[in-house]
């Protein structure tokens, strides 16, 4: 099987991500909204050494949030999950007076963490951004829609954009990194899932007559596959537990552990089973399953 990006590779790998605000005056940035942005060159931007710890850009989200089609003028953008998104363009820095402020996704934007903003990726999306000008990249963490310019792709937190080297606006490649987005992806939906989760009170004790012993019954035969349905992926053992409990109700679910993330899967299922197991996730329970074949990460759309 192979081995999912793990948070220690990720580390390896990151330099940046930035949010950006819904609601914040600004008319670049924010949940599908519409502006046109006058860029200011301006010296490059005094920040605080970067944060220590990097664990924010696998963390689950307040949402999982792609939004519907918008235009801004006279061009449409049409988000969607998009793992083989490798686009090239113009870069820019997100306003420093944004910090602080609250995300398309529901976070709050930290200049001194690695993020981005994108028109139509979903949030979040983890991705690779490397200057095209000097070839330094960074890992980022896209949480924002913006910048609702057509002369730029993304723009990046004041510390991301640092990381490589950009002090007004560069050429950069921007591609998605398919694993580590579908962890963050999973984590924030299985934790929202969690979250709403009913926990039903235990019963009450009651005396009854013992019953007569039956004899047991057969053993049901076991399901045997190349497919896994991955149903969410937590930091907390406790939170993947909870969910598998529920999760029973659809088949073989277990918790694998690979490395910080306990991920709750569906196995040894055909594939006319993942595609029921899917189907039920999405129109039952409001959830994005990913889909595994023998242990690789494989379109959930293509059974």
């Amino acid at each position: 099987m192979k081995k999912l990006v793990s948070l220690a590779v990720l580390t390896a790998l990151m330099t940046g991500c930035a949010d950006l605000s819904q609601t914040n005056g600004n008319g670049d940035y924010g949940s599908d909204g519409i502006g046109e942005e006058t860029l200011v060159a301006e010296t490059k931007p005094a920040t605080p050494a970067p944060e220590a710890d990097d664990s924010y850009l696998l963390a689950a989200a307040p949402r999982y949030y792609i939004g519907n089609a918008y235009k801004v003028e006279d061009t449409q953008y049409i988000p969607a999950e998009d793992w083989t998104y490798n686009q090239v363009g113009m870069a820019g820095i997100i306003p420093t007076e944004l910090n602080g402020t609250k995300t398309s996704n529901g976070e709050t934007y930290n200049m001194n963490q690695m993020l981005a903003t994108s028109k139509t990726l979903p949030l979040p999306t983890i991705a690779k951004v490397t200057n095209l000008e000097n070839g330094e990249s960074v890992v980022v963490r896209i949480n924002n829609r913006g910048p609702f310019v057509n002369t730029r792709i993304m723009d990046l937190s004041a510390s991301a954009a640092e990381k490589i080297g950009i002090t007004n606006q560069s050429k950069v490649q921007v591609q998605v990194m398919p694993e580590p987005s579908m962890l963050v992806k999973n984590a924030t939906v299985g934790k929202n899932a969690a979250a709403t989760t009913e926990v039903e009170p235990a019963a009450k004790p009651q005396v009854v007559a013992e019953p007569a012993p039956t004899p047991a019954p057969a053993p049901a035969p076991v399901a045997t596959g190349d497919y896994s349905v991955q149903v969410a992926a937590f930091y907390a053992e406790d939170s993947a537990n909870t969910l598998l409990q529920k999760m029973r109700n659809y088949g073989d679910a277990i918790v694998v552990k690979e490395g910080d993330m306990y991920k709750v899967r569906i196995v040894n299922l055909d594939a006319a089973g993942a595609r029921r197991v899917i189907d039920a996730l999405r129109n039952g329970e409001g959830m994005a399953p990913g889909l595994l074949k023998n242990g690789r990460w494989v379109n959930a759309d293509s059974i």
